[in-house]
């Protein structure tokens, strides 16, 4: 659970600090709704909000592995970098294989426009 929550000056890229201390970035579309969040958790805000950046700059480079739920129904995405590390996740599992491929390229066309 979040217990600190700063906004970067578009509103779009949140950063929480969690009950550990550790700061993650969730990004929100334009509807509001959050669609990504970071695989990895940050010592600090400033170290979460360049991950963010770096994810922005790298977008073009980066693959998406769509995977199978493993306890239940449903697809997720991974952002991840050439060399495999995890970058950033979906938020939710989607019913269909289909879906989970438009929900990624959303992100990545939300992260380009923000370029």
């Amino acid at each position: 659970m979040a217990v600190d929550t700063v906004r970067d000056e578009s509103g779009r890229v949140l950063v929480d600090r969690a009950d550990n201390g550790r700061y993650r970035w969730r990004a929100k579309a334009s509807n509001g709704r959050i669609v990504a969040v970071s695989a990895a958790a940050y010592s600090g805000i400033d170290e979460a909000r360049r991950a963010y950046s770096r994810l922005r700059r790298d977008a073009p480079t980066l693959s998406a592995r769509i995977s199978h739920v493993k306890d239940g129904a449903g697809w997720t995405w991974v952002l991840q970098s050439p060399s495999g590390t995890a970058l950033a996740r979906s938020v939710r599992s989607y019913e269909r294989y289909a879906t989970c491929q438009i929900a990624v390229a959303k992100f990545l066309a939300l992260l380009a426009a923000e370029g």
